[in-house]
């Protein structure tokens, strides 16, 4: 089954306990994010003591709720420039109570090289997104087996990755 619309947003308001994210792409080609991300280009920066939105609100909310929304990204060095535009947003998305982690497989195997993104919801949902090459998604698909491998790459990812907070000290980013 596909995910559009209302029906994916549903999923960020219904889980009880947990959304966890996988993600393994340097670039996501979101259309709403094209004149930020020239903006940054150009020297442009936000100010992560003083940003708030729509989003940040909702995970605060979240926390409130005794909810946890988290992600795991899989990184390479050099940073790509659309990695260092979304550094630059975890920030206060991990002040707002958002559990980011970096995993940075420079120079060692990635053992997500075949793993596309994902979300799970619950331990017990996942949702597998699908992108073209260039970070475009094309669609996301209720996933109909066996969660259990995904138990474990989250499981993995987890233990390999380090706190966002903790990646960035002494990065230039």
């Amino acid at each position: 089954m596909f995910l559009d619309g209302d029906e994916w947003a549903a999923r960020f308001e219904s889980f009880r306990r947990e959304a966890w994210r996988l993600e393994t792409l340097p670039e996501y080609r979101v259309s709403q994010e094209a004149e930020e991300i020239r903006a940054f280009l150009a020297g442009e920066r936000i100010d992560p003591h003083a940003y708030s939105n729509e989003y940040t609100d909702n995970l605060k909310r979240l926390r409130r709720e005794g909810k946890s929304k988290g992600r795991v990204h899989i990184v390479t060095r050099p940073l790509s420039d659309y990695l260092r535009f979304e550094f630059m947003y975890y920030e206060p998305h991990v002040w707002a109570g958002e559990e980011i982690r970096i995993m940075d497989v420079t120079g060692r195997p990635n053992p997500f090289k075949e793993v596309q993104d994902f979300w799970m919801f619950d331990r017990s949902e996942v949702v597998l997104m699908h992108y073209e090459a260039d970070g475009t998604q094309i669609s996301r698909e209720v996933f109909e087996g066996d969660v259990t491998p995904y138990l474990e790459y989250q499981r993995i990812a987890l233990a390999e990755s380090v706190p966002f907070e903790e990646y960035v000290k002494g990065l230039d980013v």
